[in-house]
């Protein structure tokens, strides 16, 4: 077996609505056999992997696939499941996976589900699966592999990109209340909504949080002297820089004292309750080592607390416990903590609830002054400290006090964030009992310090006690319930009309005056941004793109041109579209990406239907069956969306029986764009006034302002402005390179982006309505299709024009020089033998050779593959932007 390609899919896709790995699997010399034919290799495989014996597969229970495996399945089944059960291993915690055929024999299709917050570059899921591969393999030899060591460099590296527990909890806690996350990199870095929208969060630190607030926590000393200004307790402390000054701050406070760095963290470097001048030194040059500039304060008795405050509340609080083990009189102290460290809730950092006991060296001088050592065995039931900080960053527990908190107690808390300025800050506590009201006199109780980006675990996860949704509390605050996450989205695909449909709806939403983004094969805009909006120019029709615009703060509705590439390579770069458009679904990108039929890009187009919010807007060609019969999939039925058709004419069979039911439908009734619900009907505007239609004889243009219509009156736009935007949708402005007519000379020279035969037939259908004439074609088609889509395109050709010449882009997408054009040609020739066709080297050339080709006042259709050498051509020779109305 071998793995041939691998691909992420980000976001929702064809498989899931997850993050999924898709890998093309070569099973070699496996091809015709299945697990029935290796005797005892499900027995050696279950016994190395003994959780297989748990996997459901297709039987819905557990030993499904020992069922399987028993009455013989292929083998890139079974290395599937063994991938899921590694990656569980490594603590993926992922279920599901599936193992298609991928059109050829012996080869498939494995898909695997990856966590959703996995960094879109981690190398683990591809490791996974190949440790799969050579797992099942191995076990096939009878050489199975020593998978613990490679399974801990795996887990090593998992564990180090995945979420912080904090940062982890927040993006649960936003995917309940229907917030979009996405992770920037392998930051614990969240975008949170989408577009005017969006909020950053990391960890526990909003991006409302006080940079002034975070810079006054950082300052341990200066947060202590806005504090007491602020008449909250807080320890008597010195600020030095040297050993004599550590000292003097001893005499002058007072023991015990607490030796710390002037802006640590975690407890790193921390030392308390010390008396002698020795111990005072030595803890000096610990915390040096952290920052030079060392704080001395006064010791504070009694116990340890955090209390969480957010948005002056308090949101939980925890007493903390130091490092410990408890004897049992017979193990060492090393023992015990190795015991104590088998626990899965504790790991390295911050990973898990809680952090593995060490024995370091201050852990060692520590037990020393207890008087143990690492072989000491202490008694049944004896108490040893490991560390005299409560930190949960050094080995500390937590016990849930929240429903304890005295009321002055949150006071305080609650004025020290505010004296501070943060919205979000662990408050750290001693005093003798948190339950009761605040002690009086000097030094019985104190505000230690005040913590930006609090770590959440202690609150979520508790050593004792219950658990505290405090990332909900955050997500509240930074969305109170009843505000917006997320703003319209319009999602557009099909074979034809997508782009010129993005740029109508996007006019239409502007025209009504919110701020659109849109993202279509030509780049991404934004209204009013320089030249035309565009700010990233390049083919957007991808997710890349659509994460961009629903990431700028500044945009209210996002209308998104959603490509098959994209789907196929990708997934979707969004979660719940308002509004589905599907123009139409006919062959094209055929042998692309392994899309065989038109079923399969039906299929693949779907996609943007299933992915609408509950109750979305589905728009719908129902002159176009395929597109049409989206609306009876149960994927997309499941999402119960208020579906709109739209079609040339009233008198569709399609429209007449879903108005009928009560559906909302748009269409052409004596020259007028009309809105049809139930027995009301709204007119839009004349046909002859949509802007690029040329009166109507431009069909596809009409078809594509229907469509445009309807989705905008689905976001409530009134008929007015629907209009209104659809008079002013003036093509060389507002759609350049599509249905564009320049003024060459006494020709005029019709500019398309038609590439496949339902494209080529409309583009000539409206030649000959609109000038009446013959007209000559300059064409290039895409070279990555397959020889029979671009035989039936240049079929489509030879129907319209008697003309045609042949050019080749630069781009020559893996064809070889003349390759292109031979295909043309021999599909021109084979619908129409007698058609004149000419081979020109370049666009220069096709375009001059047409325009001699041409009688005066004889249309000439120019395909292009890319727009920018069009322009620069045409300004070369003069060229005027036409009128829509010439004839």
């Amino acid at each position: 077996m071998r793995i041939d390609a691998l691909r992420r899919l980000g976001g929702p896709n064809v498989y899931l609505s997850r993050p999924v790995l898709v890998a093309r699997l070569e099973l070699a010399e496996l091809t015709e056999r299945e697990t029935t034919d290796r005797p005892g290799f499900a027995e050696r495989l279950v016994e190395l992997l003994p959780g297989l014996a748990d996997h459901h597969c297709s039987a819905g229970r557990p030993g499904g696939l020992l069922d399987a495996m028993a009455r013989g399945t292929y083998f890139g089944h079974v290395t599937e499941h063994v991938a899921l059960e590694l990656s569980c291993l490594v603590g993926r915690e992922v279920c599901f996976g599936r193992t298609v055929w991928a059109g050829s024999p012996g080869v498939y299709d494995v898909i695997l589900e990856c966590p959703r917050d996995e960094p879109s570059a981690s190398p683990v899921p591809g490791a996974l699966l190949a440790l799969a591969v050579r797992t099942v393999t191995g076990v096939l030899e009878g050489r199975p592999p020593a998978l613990e060591p490679e399974l801990a460099r795996l887990r090593a590296e998992y564990e180090r990109t995945r979420l912080g527990v904090s940062t982890a909890a927040l993006a649960r806690a936003a995917r309940r209340r229907g917030v979009p996350v996405r992770r920037v990199g392998e930051l614990n870095l969240l975008h949170l909504g989408y577009g005017r929208h969006r909020r950053t969060v990391w960890a526990a630190m909003t991006d409302a949080t006080s940079a002034i607030g975070m810079e006054i926590a950082a300052d341990k000393r200066l947060a202590q002297v806005v504090l007491a200004e602020a008449g909250i307790p807080v320890p008597e402390g010195r600020l030095v820089t040297n050993a004599a000054e550590a000292l003097d701050a001893l005499r002058e406070i007072g023991p015990p004292v607490v030796v710390k760095p002037l802006s640590g963290h975690q407890g790193e470097g921390v030392r308390v309750e010390l008396s002698e001048p020795a111990e005072v030194l030595a803890a000096f040059r610990a915390a040096a080592g952290v920052d030079d500039r060392v704080l001395v304060e006064s010791y504070i008795p009694g116990r340890d607390y955090r209390v969480l405050v957010v948005g002056g509340r308090v949101a939980a609080a925890a007493e903390l416990t130091a490092a410990h083990v408890v004897g049992d009189g017979a193990a060492t102290v090393a023992a015990l903590v190795e015991r104590v460290n088998a626990d899965p809730a504790r790991g390295e950092g911050h990973d898990r609830p809680l952090t593995r006991l060490r024995l370091g060296a201050a852990e060692v001088a520590h037990l020393a002054r207890q008087g143990h050592r690492r072989d000491t065995v202490p008694a049944d039931g004896e108490v040893v400290w490991l560390r005299r900080n409560a930190n949960l960053s050094t080995g500390g527990t937590s016990r849930d006090v929240t429903d304890e908190v005295h009321p002055q107690v949150a006071r305080m808390c609650v004025r020290a964030a505010a004296a501070i300025g943060m919205d979000v800050c662990g408050v750290d506590l001693r005093l003798p009992d948190i339950a009761a009201p605040l002690p009086e006199g000097p030094g019985a109780a104190g505000v230690l310090e005040v913590n930006a980006a609090p770590g959440l675990r202690m609150h979520l996860r508790p050593h004792e006690g219950a658990g505290r949704d405090v990332a909900a509390a955050i997500i509240d605050l930074m969305f109170p319930p009843g505000t917006p996450s997320r703003i319209p989205i319009v999602s557009v695909t099909g074979t034809n009309g997508k782009t010129t449909t993005v740029r109508m709806v996007a006019h239409i939403l502007a025209r009504r005056g919110l701020r659109v983004g849109m993202a279509c094969t030509e780049g991404v805009y934004l209204e009013g941004r320089g030249a035309g909006g565009l700010v990233y120019k390049a083919d957007a029709s991808g997710p890349r793109s659509a994460e961009m615009v629903l990431a700028d703060r500044s945009v209210e509705a996002a209308v998104l041109e959603t490509a098959r590439g994209g789907i196929v390579r990708r997934g979707l770069g969004y979660d719940r579209a308002d509004v589905a458009v599907v123009t139409n679904i006919t062959a094209d990108h055929l042998g692309v990406d392994d899309t065989l039929t038109v079923d399969d890009l039906v299929h693949i187009k779907a996609l943007v239907a299933e992915e609408i919010r509950d109750g979305g807007h589905l728009v719908l060609n129902a002159d176009d069956p395929r597109a049409a019969g989206l609306a009876e999939r149960p994927s997309v039925r499941r999402r119960d969306p208020v579906v709109r058709l739209f079609g040339a004419s009233a008198r569709s069979a399609a429209i007449a029986r879903h108005v009928a039911r009560g559906g909302v439908a748009y269409f052409v009734d004596g020259g007028v764009l009309v809105e049809a619900a139930a027995a009301e009907r709204t007119p839009l505007l004349p046909v002859g006034e949509v802007a690029g239609a040329f009166g109507g004889r431009a069909a596809h243009v009409v078809a594509d302002a229907l469509a445009a219509a309807a989705a905008a009156r689905a976001l409530d736009t009134p008929a007015e402005v629907v209009a209104d935007a659809l008079r002013s949708f003036a093509p060389h402005d507002r759609n350049p390179g599509r249905g564009c007519v320049y003024q060459v000379g006494d020709n005029p020279v019709l500019v398309d982006y038609a590439h496949n035969p339902a494209a080529v037939a409309a583009i000539g259908a409206f030649v000959r309505r609109q000038w009446d004439r013959p007209g000559v074609a300059a064409v290039t088609l895409p070279g990555d299709r397959e020889d029979a889509l671009v035989a039936e395109t240049a079929r489509a050709l030879a129907d319209a024009f008697g003309r045609v010449v042949v050019y080749e882009d630069e781009d020559l997408r893996g064809r070889a020089p003349g390759e292109m054009t031979d295909l043309i040609v021999r599909g021109l020739r084979e619908r129409r033998p007698g058609v004149r066709h000419v081979a020109a080297g370049d666009l220069k050339s096709a375009l001059t050779t047409a325009l001699t080709l041409a009688g005066p006042g004889e249309p000439v259709l120019l395909l292009y593959e890319k727009l920018q050498p069009v322009a620069d051509l045409l300004h070369t020779l003069g060229a005027r932007p036409g009128s829509a109305d010439a004839g």
